[in-house]
């Protein structure tokens, strides 16, 4: 019935979540309330550790892809439980270097990073800086030059995959702001640039081709595409790069129709497809990094609303009015995403109605999800919304001036707000008079 194993339903008929009733924590944290189960969390961050053991010997990083959802907590978990960290700005490596979280198990990523944020990249010993283009791959060399310091580099290459996802969420082919591509010959260009660049060590290549994925097969064909790549830079060059970064993009259950492949499995075949090549190639195994995010917190998170008001109109729909809206919850807005809704204290029930839930901003177009089965709600009820882990916190605004949700860990030893609920002191705290 669920989307998580962490889901459950009560001797009162209530949803919990790692044991903890929804109702109550609504009770005491208010809502929209954003709750994460810490036990998923650390089950996810250890299957794919488990399996980068098993298929690579070991000899790889499993980096969280921390745009899925950036707070220190959550930084501080991925960590201890021996995962790298993937950031994207300096607001997400701030958060990471105040978490504590050590500079070599770092990865830099973005097409376009400021000045301001390579120096950041280069002052806290990052690991891996993700180069996106020439303009960058030139600044980053004079910096490097500047403060004495020799960052490992990964080219980011486009390998003309088309993943079939939304396009939005995109990135392999051709057509994207990401990386060099390898149809042109532009990323063969920017390698022998960076080999040849003194202050900067090349260690090997990056790809992404796209997220939420269910299929194992453009995952295996990218690693392939990309090591015939490694290989052309071996005989062009003599280097034999010792690292490929697999990005992520491995996709979740939104709803009970969504059957994702199970990530031991997606690790499996694309290191059966890796060692085949090299074993043909007599190419040395690279290490290699996955990007996992939304399938490390995605399933663990659910969000709880108050009911507001519902609206009938007869022979079109029922409008189920909530608390919350596209400013915490953007999916659907954005992508189409598909949720799963659950009445909280009703979650045993079977449903009955369809029904579309409705934010409260003042758009037309602020649906959290259309003809969704629904238990009975009234006003005051709770509905929960489910797999809200990934892109809820991260992709929340202050539309309308609606202050950010809360965010409570839920544990083994209880309970514990990660996130404080802002305030409306928060909303002007920047506004000067």
């Amino acid at each position: 019935m669920f989307v998580s194993p962490h889901l459950d339903i009560n001797s009162l008929g209530h949803l919990t979540i790692g044991g903890e009733d929804t109702v109550e924590l609504a009770e005491r944290y208010g809502t929209p309330l954003y709750l994460m189960s810490e036990e998923e969390l650390r089950d996810n961050c250890r299957q794919y550790r488990r399996s980068m053991e098993e298929f690579y010997g070991g000899r790889g990083l499993v980096a969280y892809a921390s745009k899925a959802l950036c707070c220190k907590a959550v930084c501080r978990l991925v960590v201890e439980e021996g995962l790298g960290l993937d950031v994207v700005s300096a607001g997400e490596l701030y958060t990471a270097r105040a978490a504590g979280v050590p500079g070599e198990r770092l990865i830099l990523h973005g097409n376009n990073k400021t000045p301001d944020e390579l120096a950041m990249a280069l002052d806290y010993g990052v690991g891996r800086i993700v180069v996106d283009n020439l303009t960058e791959l030139r600044l980053l060399d004079t910096m490097a030059a500047a403060t004495g310091k020799r960052p490992g580099i990964l080219l980011r290459v486009k390998p003309g995959i088309d993943a079939h996802t939304h396009s939005f969420i995109r990135t392999g082919q051709i057509d994207s702001k990401f990386g060099f591509a390898l149809e042109t010959g532009e990323a063969m260009a920017a390698v022998k640039e960076a080999l040849a660049a003194k202050e900067l060590e090349l260690r090997g290549l990056h790809c992404h081709i796209g997220s939420q994925i269910f299929d194992i097969q453009p995952f295996c064909h990218a690693a392939r595409v990309m090591l015939e790549l490694m290989d052309s830079i071996r005989r062009a060059t003599g280097t034999a790069l010792p690292e490929l970064d697999l990005g992520g993009g491995f996709g979740i259950p939104y709803i009970p129709d969504n059957d994702p492949v199970p990530y031991s499995r997606y690790m499996e075949e694309v290191s059966r497809t890796v060692k085949e090549f090299c074993g043909e190639r007599d190419f040395p195994m690279p290490f290699v990094i996955i990007e996992p995010g939304r399938s490390i917190v995605g399933t663990a998170g659910v969000t709880l609303y108050r009911v507001g008001g519902v609206k009938e109109i007869p022979g079109v729909r029922t409008y189920v009015s909530v608390d919350g809206s596209m400013a915490d919850a953007p999916r659907h807005a954005l992508y189409q995403a598909d949720y799963t809704f659950l009445a909280a204290a009703r979650a045993g029930q079977p449903p009955a109605r369809v029904v579309t839930v409705a934010g409260k901003c003042c758009e037309s177009g602020d649906l959290l999800g259309e003809n969704v089965p629904l238990q009975p709600v009234a006003p005051g009820d709770l509905v929960a919304m489910l797999s809200t882990g990934a892109y809820h916190y991260s992709m929340a605004s202050n539309y309308n001036r609606i202050p950010r949700p809360a965010m409570v860990l839920v544990g083994e030893k209880g309970h514990r707000l990660i996130i404080r609920r802002e305030t409306l002191e928060d909303l002007v705290r920047n506004d000067l008079d």
